[in-house]
């Protein structure tokens, strides 16, 4: 078996490394002019449309583990958390900055398996990764990104616009991130100090995909362009079904009332929570990381909403003065509170 090669870092120094990393990285976007290895990226959006800028912070030991986080998953999350702010905007996506806060415990291969990912995810969404820095860290691994989109201005949408008897609806399913964080948390602590350990992740590959490999909705929000729908206010859901409703009523000022029944939730999040014994609602309410988009429209556009796929209706907007609340199969209404993410550290 031939020994996987570990090149220094200190080998190449911080300029030909930053070269060996973004070297292959061509711009894919008429908006990118000036793409990484200049003093600065130069970007040009079209005639007319909004750009949109946002910035995130990913830390070892924090949001993510190295223990059982693969470099190259983490360089594809790296750009899904990014780009899930913009797309949250309903802007789309066009660059991408990383920057690394770096430890000599890391190879040039480590750090190339890290770009890989990054790589993939670049050209899934057509993004273009235009520049960042490298520097040495003692705490760690930390990465910082910077995302940059653009929309029509009168098509932007922010967390504030949400409307009296707007419908609430949300993509995809929740809580299976936060599950397949569970997962991997239990397989380490039953497997610390084993010599060979193989990890029980059968039945469970869907869990373990949505917390490593996060898919930016780049797709929801083309197939929204495409029925002519304009949210009239959505968020990227990162803290927790509860934290981001909550932080949408708070910019709208008003209130909302979410369905405990309508809340889309996998069959394999049920399962391993109830092998948990972990209530899924409460998954799926504060477990967090499942960037999906939250988002209100108008009660006129419910039949259209609901024949697109992939969405579903969970509630409605109230008035301010009313709250926000789980409304139980039975009528009964719990107040939402602002948990989050739990995070790695819990």
């Amino acid at each position: 078996m031939t020994e996987k090669k570990h090149t220094p870092l200190a080998s190449l120094g911080q300029f030909g490394l930053i070269d060996r990393l973004v070297g292959n990285f061509a711009p894919q976007n008429a908006s990118t002019l000036t793409g990484a290895g200049d003093d600065a990226a130069v970007v040009m959006p079209p005639d007319g449309e909004a750009v949109l800028c946002t910035t995130d912070l990913l830390l070892e030991g924090v949001d993510f583990d190295l223990t059982y986080f693969p470099l190259k998953h983490l360089g594809y999350k790296a750009v899904t958390v990014g780009v899930s702010d913009v797309l949250a905007m309903n802007a789309r996506p066009r660059q991408f900055m990383l920057s690394l806060g770096v430890s000599s415990k890391f190879s040039v291969e480590a750090l190339e398996a890290l770009y890989e990912g990054v790589a993939f995810a670049c050209r899934e969404l057509e993004v273009d990764l235009v520049g960042g820095d490298t520097r040495a860290s003692v705490t760690g691994l930390v990465l910082g990104t910077t995302a940059i989109g653009y929309a029509p201005r009168e098509k932007v949408v922010r967390r504030g616009g949400a409307q009296l008897n707007d419908l609430v609806c949300i993509t995809g399913n929740l809580g299976a991130a936060y599950m397949g964080m569970r997962l991997l948390e239990r397989e380490k602590r039953v497997l610390e100090g084993v010599e060979d350990p193989r990890p029980q992740f059968e039945g469970y590959e869907y869990l373990l995909e949505k917390y490593l490999r996060p898919r930016a909705r780049l797709d929801i929000v083309e197939a929204l362009a495409e029925e002519g729908i304009v949210p009239t206010a959505m968020i990227d859901l990162s803290d927790g079904l509860a934290s981001d409703a909550l932080q949408l009523c708070k910019s709208s000022g008003c209130g909302v009332r979410i369905y405990l029944d309508r809340i889309p939730i996998a069959r394999q999040t049920s399962t391993l929570a109830e092998e948990l014994h972990i209530d899924p609602v409460v998954a799926a309410l504060n477990g967090g990381e499942d960037h999906e988009l939250l988002f209100t429209v108008p009660l006129s556009r419910q039949e259209q909403v609901m024949r697109m796929g992939g969405i579903d209706v969970i509630g409605h907007v109230t008035a301010e003065t009313t709250g926000a609340f789980l409304v139980t199969p039975d009528g009964s209404e719990i107040r939402l509170k602002a948990q989050g993410f739990v995070g790695q550290t819990e």
